[in-house]
């Protein structure tokens, strides 16, 4: 009926199609979740309905296309957020078409609701000079500036995600005669990175600082928890914009997290890996696990 509560539909919505059916991500799982804590927040405030007795007539298209807009202007979302936002109410709204006929015209209406054209914005990538310098600029003599240091250095030589690059753990490092570092990446696959020397210099170095902890996160916070995708963002920001008084053209770029990423890209192509060939260690769908191939080399 359309005064059925829509609580206990969204619940099964997570348990049976995210969990059972799909078998989603805690990543992805989240990131719906996150959606509907903020879409009953707006309908409350919108309704004076609690979120508990919200009804799916409550949340009809006038309500959902007011939601993503108060995404945009009040919360200064950018219009590619608001689509995945759009995204994820979608999923719910077409797997409550199946369990909610009655409600179908209400339904209908919100699943009409468009998705909004983005600007594609050329991601940029760093030479090898600037790539350099930011790996260089933090501050060693402190237990930080040597984590931001080796995050940034890892992150150029191996191109993995924000994503991965948080939730590596102590012992996804292997350090011996075929150093790598094993992780889980998009898709759930299984990435295996191999390691320069360079590089396994500096992981046995940090490693030695960090609790003898097999499961403890490779990037701490000072409180031991691992960093976030905020924090990661906010550090890359810090030391690009210290690195730009030595290398001004840095100051030119728009540097983030994926920034890294692209810049181990380029870096591979201009090494003479063609792109197909470096496809399958960017995380191309496929039923087999992928490997990362990295031919980065730091003085």
């Amino acid at each position: 009926m359309m005064s059925d509560l829509a609580a206990p539909l969204l619940q099964r919505f997570f348990t049976d199609k995210l969990d059972r059916h799909l078998g989603a991500s805690a990543h992805t799982k989240a990131a719906y979740a996150d959606t509907f804590r903020l879409l009953l927040l707006y309908a409350q405030k919108a309704t004076g309905i609690a979120p508990s007795a919200l009804s799916l007539a409550d949340l009809d298209a006038d309500l959902i296309g007011g939601f993503l807009q108060h995404l945009e202007t009040e919360r200064g979302n950018s219009a590619a957020t608001r689509n995945a936002r759009r995204a994820a109410l979608r999923s719910f709204f077409t797997y409550a078409s199946y369990r909610a006929p009655d409600a179908i015209a209400t339904i209908a209406q919100v699943l009409a609701i468009p998705a909004k054209r983005t600007k594609k914005t050329l991601v940029s990538f760093l030479t090898r000079p600037e790539a350099e310098a930011l790996i260089a600029a933090p501050d060693t003599g402190t237990w930080m500036g040597r984590r931001d240091r080796l995050l940034l250095h890892l992150g150029i030589q191996t191109g993995l995600r924000v994503s991965e690059m948080i939730s590596l753990r102590v012992d996804s490092i292997q350090i011996g005669s075929h150093s790598q570092l094993e992780c889980i990446g998009k898709g759930r696959k299984e990435r295996v990175v191999p390691l320069q020397k360079n590089t396994i210099k500096l992981l046995a170095a940090w490693l030695s600082e960090l609790p003898n902890a097999p499961d403890g996160p490779l990037f701490p916070t000072s409180t031991g928890t691992p960093l976030t995708r905020a924090a990661v963002g906010k550090l890359v920001a810090r030391h690009a914009a210290t690195a730009a008084e030595h290398c001004p053209s840095l100051a030119e770029k728009n540097i983030t997290p994926h920034t890294l990423r692209h810049t181990c890209a380029m870096m591979l192509l201009h090494a003479g890996i063609e792109p197909p060939a470096s496809r399958s260690g960017w995380g191309t769908p496929g039923s087999r696990p992928r490997r990362y191939i990295s031919m980065l080399t730091w003085s």
